[in-house]
């Protein structure tokens, strides 16, 4: 897998969490993910299409969401409901807009969109079907875990 083309999702989290929430984020080292199981409670998914063909899931735990959420609103959540369903489909947004400005810069075309948000632990997040691995980079955050999944191939090779 590319380092200079997982990187823009990396940078995309980072800074979408740090903007839009005041939200620290660190990322921890990356793993091969060998299953379907949802490693949080609810999560945004993304496609991305053109010379990187790729499904991608930002994956929230509860606790990290209601954290992240509360502080993107000011105001204290205290469960998963439509407006924390609405938060993670409108991060994804801006995670899938950086990503697609990084990537365009390093000379690729590509097309990032949001596709729909996944809740409930008993989930699967299934990836695009690439004879590639699931590359998972956990993330600590000063409101809890967050574990971002990515499933390429690079269509330019």
């Amino acid at each position: 897998m590319d380092v200079a083309l997982v990187n823009p999702f990396i940078e995309g989290t980072l800074h979408i969490l740090d903007t839009t929430a005041l939200v620290k984020v660190k990322p921890e080292p990356p793993f091969l993910k060998r299953d379907t199981v949802h490693h949080g409670d609810i999560s945004g998914l993304l496609t991305v299409e053109g010379d990187l063909e790729a499904t991608v899931a930002i994956s929230f735990t509860k606790k990290s969401i209601l954290g992240i959420v509360s502080a993107m609103f000011g105001e204290e959540m205290t469960e998963i409901n439509e407006e924390i369903t609405d938060a993670v489909g409108e991060i994804s947004n801006m995670v899938a807009g950086h990503v697609t400005t990084k990537i365009g810069e390093l000379g690729k075309k590509v097309k990032v969109k949001f596709v729909r948000v996944v809740t409930g632990q008993t989930e699967e997040i299934l990836h695009t079907e690439a004879g590639s691995h699931v590359v998972g980079i956990p993330f600590r955050t000063t409101k809890g875990k967050v574990l971002l999944e990515i499933c390429y191939s690079d269509q330019s090779s």
